[in-house]
């Protein structure tokens, strides 16, 4: 159950970067109180993963989902462009998560 609280707050941890973003600033509500419950769900999931899992798996796989959701959605959403070695890198960042997984005790 702690990874899938764990996926859930990688989730939701993209949900409120990219509500962030559409807040414009902080200057379109809709879009404030969607960053703020993102933000409120994304760290109560990770609080209930690391009552399970170490802290050193389930920050660093908390923040990588983020990462890669993050530059996924400038990508799909926003329209970013991202270089073909920067691919490379989100690749070597997916590795990585896939590692930490697969090497943790839990």
């Amino acid at each position: 159950m702690a990874w899938l609280y764990l996926g859930l707050a990688g989730i939701f941890e993209v949900v409120w970067a990219t509500t962030m973003k559409l807040s414009d600033g902080f200057t379109k509500w809709p879009f404030v109180l969607a960053t703020l419950a993102g933000m409120v769900l994304s760290f109560g999931f990770l609080a209930l993963a690391t009552k399970t899992l170490p802290l050193s798996t389930a920050y660093p796989v908390w923040t990588g989902i983020g990462a890669v959701g993050a530059i996924l959605a400038g990508v799909i959403i926003f329209g970013d462009h991202i270089s073909p070695i920067t691919w490379v890198f989100v690749v070597l960042l997916l590795i990585s998560l896939i590692g930490i997984n697969l090497t943790s005790s839990h």
